[in-house]
Order: structure tokens, then C-alpha cells, then sequence
């Protein structure tokens, strides 16, 4: 079945608003085994809104909208579908008795144009919203079926969970499909694709690749008869064609890989960060009940601070300057002895957009200190991605990204240097 996404909204088509539904709906159709052909962002328009809307019926099965049909007049997609269908928009008893019973529980006096959420093209069918007030539509139109959803998120998804992905699926008859999507770092897509290659050829096996700053997600998807068994094989052979590069599935992300293996071993972490700023503290906090594992962090730009909260040596900072493995090494070892915890985790570099002490940007030392007399330093080979003021934002989560599969690599007993070879090879 084909589906095509048309999102409404001024503010999403001059970038005010980030198109979240769009993401979302692509991702829990392909879920479904539902194929997104296209996704469209109009203007809140009448004509433009009509001329998208028959374009997509022409080449989908199917149009799913979000947006337009809350109770101002720049909201316009049931007007814009009532015209489409030549048909008048009619007033619903049944919804406008529910906006004047939720308006009254609510204690607030009911707005006469919030009664514009009841008027729907003659012929088409609500579909309920438990969430909210404006409900979706069902129109059929001369090229096919229209599902219309409220483009306030939470009452979008409901719907679409609630209503309109079971009529997808019982309409269709959909093949079975499974899915799952594993999680990579320090190896980027190039290289992914290339040792991939024989699972790509392998018949009812698609692989789709989403690149992120040092991390790759491969999306896994099998269809057809016994799709869940083939999947658990498929996946069995991405992880050994991929190595330690996997850390974790679906929802995992590094900062709770990384508190999983601590917890497990009873043990903690402490940052000091420089060019970061506090962005691996703010990781390692994202998560409730981190701090059974994360111990605190220090933020020590200046090259002083290095030096009086963390006891890195001053002539190793004169001789050297603050970018420099030795002093990430000694950076970590301070953080831990300072905070008592079992690991130290340090970075310092330089994110740009200019260099620093003779260093170019990109140049990035990570520090890690253990139990006893353990430490480790990695200077990951960075790609300078062009020029201008995203540089540094890039650098610092790549560094990020580094710095926590570093301890991770450490807690599992791993090669740290993984993923360096595969840095250089990308860029050729």
C-alpha cells in the first residue's frame, strides 16, 4: 500500500515549527509495513492545500494530512476537503454537544469559533479523538481516501494508533514485517554500507542507514512469511559483519548502555570536560536515577582551573598547553581521585572555528583513568565538517559520542582503539 504525507501549517513551511509528525508518521507506518512514497509541507492555503491533496491522490492509495483543523480561520484543511469533494461543510450535533461538555468540565465559556471544530464535509466520517477536541476525518474523494488528523502531536498519534493504522492494515492486508534497528558508534556509514553488502542482497531484507554525528543507526526491516525468525538470523549477521561497533538496539542510547554496564559492576563515573562544556555531564544525567552511577562532573575551560581543581601538572601546561593527550590523562585521573569515583572520563581539544596553540580544529584528546594505575588516552581522527559556526557544534557531540563509547569499550574489555581505522577509511 502506498501513503503519501501532506503536513499543513505557515509555521512548518517557513521552518518556525520543526515537521515532528511527519517524522513520526513515517516511522510507525514503515512500522506497519505501510510504503511513504512522499511527504508534502503546504502553506495554510485553500487552493494550495486542494492542489496537493488531489496531486498525492493521483500517485498514493492513500493521503494522510496533519493539521488545519483547529477553530481558527487559518485552519483550513476540512474546508479545503469539503471543496475538493464538492460538498458543503455541515454542522455535527454529536461533536458540538462534546465541545460544550468538555468546555463546561473544563470550567472555561465556550468560544463561538471553537464550534468550527464540529463542521465536517458533508459525507465523511470522524474519527474519534480521545485526546483532544478537533477529531480526524475520513473523505473520500474522486482519487482515493483522506485521513485527516489534528497537527497537535499527542492527538495526531492517538488517532492514528486508536483508528486509522487498524483500517490501514485490514484494508491492505499487509504482509507480516519485522523491525529493528541497531545502534552503532565510531564507524561511519561508508563503511557500514560497504560490510553490509551481502545482507543488503538477501531477498525480503531491506536496510535503511540514519547517520548521526560518530554514530550510524541500520534500520533492519523483513517481510514476508516467518519474519520474525529471519530477523533474529539477519540481525545475527549484522553484529558479526559489524564487530564491537554495536552497542545497543532500538531505544538504547550510549549514556544508558553506559550506566547498565556500571550498575552492574557497582562502579561510577566523574567528568572534567574542557571543549565540551558539560555536554557529557548533561548525557549522563539524562537519564532517571543516573546518579547511582554518575558521581559529578567539572567544567574546566581555562587552562588555570585545569590546573587548581584538577592537579594536572603546571609545567606539563606550559610545555604543552591545554590540548594535549598528557593532560587529558591527567584531567581524568584528577576527576576521579577529586569525586571518589571508580572511572575518571576527560576531554579536551579544540571544536573551532579556529585553531588553537598550533592545533587545528578537530584535534580532540579523550582521557580515561580506572581502578589503580588504569588509564588510556584516544585521539579519534575527527572529520572537519566545512566551515562556519555548525563546525563547533559537530566537533563537540562527536566528542560526546567518543568519550562515552570509550568508557564503554573499557567496562566490556574491548579494543578502544575500534573505529579508527574506519575513520581514516571513509574519508579516503
Amino acid at each position: 500500500m502506498r501513503v503519501e504525507l501532506l503536513t499543513v501549517g505557515d509555521e512548518l513551511l517557513l521552518g518556525d515549527t520543526v515537521n515532528g509528525n511527519a517524522a513520526w508518521l513515517g516511522r510507525r507506518l514503515a512500522d506497519h509495513g505501510v510504503d511513504v512514497t512522499r511527504s508534502v509541507v503546504v502553506g495554510d492555503e485553500l487552493d494550495v492545500i486542494i492542489e496537493a491533496v488531489n496531486a498525492a491522490l493521483g500517485r498514493a492509495d492513500a493521503v494522510i494530512t496533519t493539521g488545519g483543523l483547529g477553530p481558527t480561520y487559518d485552519d483550513l484543511t476540512r474546508d479545503a476537503l469539503a471543496k475538493a469533494a464538492g460538498v458543503a461543510l455541515v454542522r455535527d450535533p454529536a461533536l458540538e454537544r462534546r465541545l460544550r461538555e468538555r468546555v463546561a468540565r473544563a470550567g472555561r465559556e465556550l468560544q463561538p469559533m471553537a464550534l468550527r471544530m464540529a463542521d465536517v464535509p458533508e459525507g465523511a466520517r470522524t474519527l474519534g479523538n480521545s485526546a483532544g477536541s478537533a477529531p480526524g476525518l475520513r473523505v473520500e474523494l474522486p482519487g482515493g481516501t483522506v485521513y485527516a488528523l489534528p497537527g497537535v502531536p499527542f492527538e495526531m498519534r492517538t488517532i492514528m494508533d486508536e483508528v486509522v493504522l487498524p483500517e490501514l492494515a485490514g484494508i491492505a492486508g499487509l504482509p507480516a514485517v519485522a523491525r529493528r534497528t541497531l545502534r552503532t558508534a565510531r564507524i561511519w556509514e561508508s563503511v557500514v554500507a560497504t560490510r553490509l553488502a551481502e545482507v543488503e542482497a538477501m531477498d525480503g531484507v531491506r536496510l535503511a542507514y540514519l547517520p548521526d554525528p560518530a554514530e550510524v543507526k541500520i534500520r533492519i526491516t523483513v517481510a514476508g512469511p516467518g519474519a520474525a525468525e529471519r530477523l533474529e538470523g539477519v540481525e545475527a549477521r549484522v553484529r558479526e559483519l559489524l564487530g564491537p561497533a554495536v552497542y545497543g538496539v532500538d531505544d538504547d542510547t550510549l549514556d544508558r548502555v553506559v550506566h547498565r554496564l556500571l550498575a552492574g559492576r557497582s562502579e561510577t563515573v566523574a567528568t572534567a570536560e574542557s571543549l565540551t562544556g558539560g555536554l557529557i555531564g548533561a548525557e549522563l544525567t539524562a537519564m532517571p536515577g543516573s546518579s547511582a552511577t554518575f558521581a559529578g562532573g567539572m567544567v574546566t575551560y581555562a587552562t588555570g582551573v585545569k590546573r587548581l581543581l584538577l592537579g594536572v601538572p603546571a609545567d606539563l601546561l606550559a610545555e604543552h598547553g591545554a590540548v594535549h593527550p598528557d593532560v587529558a590523562a591527567a584531567m581524568a585521573e584528577g576527576v576521579r581521585d577529586a569525586l571518589g569515583a571508580t572511572y575518571g572520563l576527560a576531554v579536551t581539544g579544540v571544536a573551532g572555528p579556529d585553531a588553537q596553540d598550533g592545533r587545528p580544529v578537530g584535534t580532540v584528546y579523550i582521557g580515561a583513568a580506572g581502578p589503580g594505575n588504569m588509564r588510556t588516552v584516544v585521539s579519534p581522527k575527527l572529520p572537519v565538517p566545512g566551515a562556519g559556526p555548525e563546525v563547533r557544534a559537530v566537533i563537540r557531540r562527536m566528542t560526546v559520542v567518543h568519550a562515552l563509547d570509550l568508557l564503554r569499550r573499557l567496562l566490556l574489555g574491548l579494543d578502544v582503539e575500534g573505529g579508527s581505522e574506519e575513520a581514516r577509511e571513509d574519508r579516503g
